[in-house]
């Protein structure tokens, strides 16, 4: 079995439900629903994530990979390793939902003294998109700190508007999986 139809059965096994009604960050109902963690936080769904993702930002030129907390954190470390065992190094950042009450009190979580991601190239990532309201936040904020932001990537992409949102905010969406992959309707 190929990676891409391993990481699908362990989405498929330990992420995917359907059946029963389900509101999604969005707002939505749903009666499928994407969990990811369960996934993301296995070990070879760990490994199979960021050896997908890191590929897929060395093919777009990522300098770095980030995302909205909590979803992206996962993502976004397994990549950072999975680049530096495939030999293209690329950093990883996370944006905070809100500013910490101590230390530093940043917003973006993942840069050294001295870094910043001024004309730096990152790759925005999410675990589940629907409209694309978390990756948008995440993407204000790095564009904010001077990061260059074209591209998003999501595991799975629900195909229920994202697409759309992110082309008016200037962005690229790409994807591994999509709901309809998963033989789910609505």
């Amino acid at each position: 079995m190929d990676e891409r139809a391993e990481l699908f059965e362990l989405i498929r096994s330990r992420s995917f439900r359907k059946g029963g009604t389900f509101t999604l960050v969005s707002g939505r109902t749903s009666t499928i629903y994407f969990n990811l963690k369960p996934t993301m936080l296995h070990p070879l769904g760990a490994r199979l994530i960021g050896a997908a993702v890191a590929a897929r930002a060395a093919e777009l030129g990522a300098d770095y990979v980030g995302g909205l907390e909590m979803g992206a954190v996962p993502i976004v470390s397994a990549t950072a390793a999975m680049s530096a065992v495939a030999g293209r190094p690329i950093g990883a950042v996370f944006v905070r939902k809100e500013v910490k009450d101590h230390g530093t009190r940043s917003l973006v979580e993942g840069l050294a003294d001295g870094e910043s991601l001024a004309g730096k190239r990152v790759l925005v990532v999410e675990d589940v998109t629907t409209t694309g309201g978390s990756a948008l936040k995440a993407v204000a904020k790095l564009r904010q700190d001077g990061a260059v932001v074209s591209d998003v990537i999501t595991i799975v992409e629900r195909e229920e508007g994202a697409t759309e949102a992110f082309v008016q905010a200037g962005l690229a969406l790409h994807w591994l999986y999509r709901k309809t992959e998963f033989g789910s309707e609505t």
